[in-house]
């Protein structure tokens, strides 16, 4: 793995390859759709009769995806305390560029979690942290995945491209759905699901009540990307987790092929919908940023397209702590 510094990138590349590099990774050919093209969004409240559980998504579909050109498929698993409604800059994103991006929701750990008794708020996360509802996170991706594939919304998109992506807890169940096995009475669970080809993990803490990260980690062999900055700390009553965090994640992962990108500063919840959190103008850098490099992963993994994170850390460098590639 390489540690890329602006200064070993200007001397690896020349002065044409700078000059090309400054557009938008937008530009990147995905399914031949146009980086302006359309998309619909269709909010639909599914149900799973098996654990008499609801689960309801939010789909982001390419416009021109047909059963004909059918698109590749993001599954997005949001943090504690979200919906289906969120990350919106990031479905829109991918689903115009020709990502059809699905994301569910998990009751067990929605936003109805900060609703009720504040006095009891606590113990609301602190119920929404433990093994049922991170296994019940992980079987909502499960779910949603089979039922999309059988519903005629599924006929476009492609079975066998289909990359998991989440934010903070999120990121722990896409890991977990990714090959990530934890232990329950000492014998680890596998939750793996084979349809899923790479992850992007933004955030990741460690797992609640877990301490073996790297044995829980190892089995991981999916191309992963992870996202990150230096003041990404998880601050919720009852539960501290730091940057540092972020990085054992990364270490951890058993696959070879994995990316680290680190940017300056920010804050934990700059990766959500939330606007200010980080500082204004910081906020939407890395939300562009991340835009960006997540679109290129995607297009190395699906397409075998040549890696643009040298370029694209050279075009961000002032906002960037490290890349790890």
């Amino acid at each position: 793995m390489t540690l890329y510094s602006r200064r070993q990138l200007l001397k690896r590349l020349p002065a044409a390859a700078l000059c090309v590099a400054a557009p938008s990774l937008a530009l990147y050919p995905l399914c031949g759709a146009a980086a302006t093209a359309g998309f619909q969004i269709h909010d639909i409240d599914w149900f799973d009769d098996v654990r008499e559980r609801a689960v309801p998504i939010r789909l982001y579909q390419p416009s021109e995806a047909t059963a004909r050109t059918p698109s590749p498929l993001i599954i997005f698993s949001h943090g504690i305390g979200q919906s289906r409604l969120g990350y919106s800059y990031l479905g829109r994103y991918w689903a115009s560029h020709g990502l059809a991006s699905l994301h569910a929701q998990h009751v067990g750990s929605d936003r109805s979690i900060w609703f009720g008794n504040p006095f009891n708020l606590v113990s609301r996360l602190q119920e929404a942290a433990q093994a049922k509802e991170a296994l019940n996170r992980v079987y909502d991706l499960r779910f949603a995945l089979t039922r999309l594939l059988k519903d005629p919304l599924g006929q476009t998109v492609q079975s066998n491209q289909i990359i998991a992506a989440g934010h903070s807890y999120g990121a722990n169940t896409v890991l977990l759905a990714s090959g990530a096995r934890v232990s329950q009475d000492n014998i680890p669970v596998d939750l793996s699901d084979d349809r899923i080809t790479a992850a992007i993990v933004i955030s990741a803490p460690r797992f609640y009540g877990q301490n073996a990260v790297n044995s829980i980690l190892e089995p991981v062999r999916l191309p992963t990307l992870h996202i990150t900055s230096t003041e990404d700390n998880i601050q919720i009553p009852g539960y501290f987790s730091g940057y540092s965090d972020r990085l054992a994640i990364f270490s951890a992962i058993g696959s070879e092929r994995k990316v680290l990108a680190v940017f300056e500063g920010g804050s934990h919840s700059m990766f959500t919908d939330r606007t200010l959190t980080g500082g204004a103008v910081l906020n939407h850098q890395v939300k562009e940023a991340t835009q960006e490099l997540s679109l290129d992963f995607i297009a190395q993994v699906l397409n075998n397209q040549e890696s643009g994170i040298p370029t694209w850390t050279i075009r961000h460098e002032a906002i960037l702590s490290k890349v790890i590639a």
